[in-house]
């Protein structure tokens, strides 16, 4: 809990959950990666409890809440305070065929639905990704800068610095100082000799390096942000139907067009860790040997919830 004055600010965490994991081959987020079962999901809190977050907002599909209850709730429930906040298809401002739709809208609509469960200054992350215990007291150093032009901050990482194998999805940063000034969502695959960014919006590549700064979806914010968030998701639905079936409201693109307009001052506060995922099956091996090899170097207990 971070002091300001003499009023005290609540930190949450978003954690992102609600994805399907069509390309892994199911809920990757509630798969064990250790010999006690715990998840990536259990690392990603107990190092936010450790940077000083004291409240959780898990945003998942409701259809899962009595498994996450059973899971990862059970686990947290003396550690911090825990809400459900329920991303839900048909929670939209328009009606659509939703006969035409299978998947969540996006990380916009993940934290739209969260909202009421946040008090003041936020971060949000991905429930599959491993993002290192050093990014989380980066996001609570942005926090309690009390910056008083930056909306938030992307924590960001070197494109080396992040793992994973065929096409990957990336979003690559440009600079001005440690202002962000275009986020580009894109499809990244590596050649013998280079590294290619495909931009999801774009019909360009770019070449990037492994110094390139890129986002992997952990941002840190003022609340205030919610005003461009909740604009962008009404914006979204005011095209025309086929476009909105087949897209997705992705808090990168969104960002990036408040930043365009001028609405949004984005910082990069770079993280100083490396990141880990899993988006294919083929990951979780990946993912284990790197816990363990942690354990080994003694950034977590070898039962990580011991006192």
């Amino acid at each position: 809990m971070l002091v300001i004055g003499e009023k005290k600010m609540n930190l949450t965490l978003v954690v992102m959950a609600a994805g399907i994991g069509s390309r892994f081959g199911g809920l990757k987020q509630l798969t064990p990666i250790d010999d006690d079962g715990n998840f990536i999901i259990d690392y990603s809190v107990y190092d936010a409890i450790k940077a000083g977050f004291n409240k959780i907002v898990f945003v998942i599909q409701k259809e899962n809440l009595a498994l996450f209850k059973e899971t990862i709730g059970r686990r947290l429930e003396n550690k911090v305070k825990v809400e459900y906040a329920f991303q839900e298809k048909d929670d939209i401002p328009k009606k659509v065929n939703m006969r035409k739709r299978s998947k969540p809208w996006g990380t916009v609509q993940a934290l739209l639905v969260a909202k009421p469960f946040i008090d003041d200054a936020f971060a949000v992350i991905n429930a599959d990704d491993f993002y290192g215990q050093k990014a989380y007291f980066r996001a609570v150093e942005f926090l309690n800068s009390q910056n008083s032009i930056a909306l938030g901050a992307n924590i960001s990482y070197a494109l080396g610095d992040t793992s994973g194998e065929g096409v990957l999805k990336r979003a690559f940063l440009s600079l001005d100082g440690d202002k962000i000034t275009s986020i580009i969502e894109s499809n990244v695959t590596y050649s013998e000799t280079e590294i290619i960014a495909k931009p999801i919006n774009m019909n360009k590549t770019f070449l990037l390096t492994k110094d390139t700064p890129v986002s992997m979806n952990f941002f840190a914010f003022k609340k205030d942000i919610f005003s461009i968030l909740e604009n962008y998701w009404e914006e979204y639905f005011e095209q025309e139907e086929e476009i909105i079936l087949n897209g997705e409201v992705l808090l990168p693109i969104c960002l990036n067009e408040g930043i365009k307009s001028g609405k949004l001052v984005l910082y990069n506060w770079t993280s100083n860790s490396n990141w880990f995922g899993m988006t294919y099956a083929s990951d979780l091996e990946v993912v284990k040997n790197e816990i363990q090899r942690l354990k080994k170097e003694n950034i977590y207990k070898k039962h990580l919830w011991e006192k």
